[in-house]
């Protein structure tokens, strides 16, 4: 590697690295307040438990911000080259635009096979053991669910707001059970209650005390021209509440597809090929669904790494093109394209219930529009 291209490699490294982290923190930090900010203020989750298992988030977030740091990184060192005259006085010396590019597919490349690393090895174990490690931490201390003054809408179906919560004993307790489309059907109020966790069946067992209950029709609970049931009693029955969405990860966790590992991929597709084909025709529509769905999985891990190509491809003659030292300017070109990009790929994947389309195929288009893109723009700016 010449003296130019390890100038231009480390240019476009550093400047990728920050981008890289910017992005990775910014991804990490808005699932991790989605995902633990309760817990964390509930005191369920000590310092060290969060820090670890916001480590464990962090290679998921990666391969999303690989792609959009290569970009950003491109974007705004070749910005910079450019506006310094540093390309121009380059190509004067007969360096062309495919010689001065070089270096950056290099490091494109080698995010690429990072990005199939992080896709299929780094995120599915991550992402298994994040999944165990918070259900063993959330575990450890239950009744931390249960937040005074704020509701809690964790238990499908229900939620509760509770104003006083000293361990076990609850008071001026608030009950709802929802149908399947959130309505309120039945509203109970009660001064006190204690809540028990039962470690046997994963549940909490709710029981209320001095309690006021109102009941409304089942089939069309907003219409309020009819009066609702309304009892009073000295106790209510046990309510039992499943934490099985909370517990049942450290036992025995239901590992998404997107957690696959390959070799665990390839075991599935194996699988799923392996299956006769039904003679029953939605359940024949019903498997052919349940292939494709496992495929754009597999698709979408390798097309998510070759974005970091894709998007360098087409970063380089935007870099050159635009001609700014302004960052701001360079990151917005950069952002508008990532979620661009971003969008057609959630609207290919919105098809996986219509394999005949063939989603996995088309998950492609993206990745290709880019590169067919970059290589018309860079041929142009090499022939000027």
């Amino acid at each position: 590697m010449s003296l130019l291209d390890r100038y231009i490699f480390r240019s476009v490294l550093f400047t990728c690295a920050a981008a890289v982290a910017l992005f990775t923190f910014v991804l990490t930090f808005g699932n991790v307040i989605k995902d633990l900010l309760a817990h964390v203020l509930a005191g369920q989750l000590p310092f060290w438990t969060v820090v670890r298992l916001v480590t464990l988030w962090v290679p998921s977030m990666i391969i999303y911000a690989l792609p959009m740091g290569i970009l950003t990184g491109v974007l705004l060192t070749l910005g910079r080259l450019s506006a310094d005259t540093e390309i121009t006085a380059m190509r004067a010396s007969g360096i062309s635009l495919r010689r001065i590019a070089r270096p950056i597919l290099l490091l494109a490349s080698l995010g690429t096979a990072l990005g199939i690393y992080f896709n299929f090895e780094s995120m599915p174990q991550a992402r298994v053991t994040y999944e165990r490690e918070f259900a063993a931490a959330i575990q450890a201390n239950p009744l931390g669910i249960i937040i005074p003054k704020t509701f809690i809408r964790d238990f499908p179906g229900r939620v509760i707001y509770v104003r006083e919560k000293h361990g076990g004993l609850l008071r001026n307790i608030w009950y709802w059970e929802l149908d399947n489309q959130r309505r309120v059907i039945r509203v109970v109020r009660a001064e006190s209650g204690h809540i028990d966790y039962d470690q046997d069946d994963n549940e909490f067992i709710l029981t209320l005390s001095h309690v006021t209950a109102e009941s409304r029709d089942d089939k069309n609970p907003e219409d309020f021209t009819k009066s609702p049931l309304v009892g009073t009693f000295e106790q209510s029955a046990p309510i039992h509440l499943s934490l099985e969405r909370f517990f049942g990860r450290a036992s025995h966790i239901r590992v998404k597809q997107e957690w696959l590992t390959y070799s665990e991929i390839q075991h599935e597709r194996a699988k799923l090929a392996a299956q006769p084909m039904p003679s029953d025709p939605s359940r024949a529509k019903q498997q052919a669904r349940e292939q494709m769905t496992l495929e754009l999985v597999y698709q979408d891990k390798f097309n998510t790494a070759l974005a970091v190509l894709s998007m360098a491809l087409i970063g380089i003659p935007l870099g050159i093109r635009v001609s700014r030292r302004e960052s701001f300017a360079n990151l917005a070109v950069a952002i508008a394209l990532a979620i661009a990009y971003y969008l057609l790929i959630v609207a290919v994947k919105m098809l996986d219930r219509h394999p005949e389309y063939r989603p996995d195929l088309l998950l492609w288009v993206p990745n290709l529009l880019l590169i067919a893109g970059g290589l018309w723009l860079l041929l142009r700016v090499d022939k000027k």
